[in-house]
């Protein structure tokens, strides 16, 4: 996996907070670039997914950062 042209700290930040980050920071990245959301709520892992779903926007994975958070990654298609 490449890494993300913006990653999104949102540790500590409750659901749905994540996806709302997610969401406004978007439009920074090109369309084809990923951008990456660390979120230790658990709901993030659902959230995130089901985000892109709803909005065209590719689900890559999740992986973890050094400290060991779930990182999710989403590829911007449109």
């Amino acid at each position: 996996m490449s890494e993300p042209s913006v990653e999104l700290d949102c540790r500590g930040i409750p659901c749905p907070r994540p996806v709302i980050e997610l969401a406004k920071a978007l439009p920074t990245v090109e369309v084809g670039e990923l951008l990456a959301v660390v979120s230790d709520d658990p709901a993030a892992r659902h959230d995130v997914p089901a985000w892109c779903r709803m909005r065209g926007q590719e689900y890559v994975g999740e992986d973890s950062t050094a400290d060991g958070l779930p990182r999710y990654v989403v590829k911007r298609l449109t």
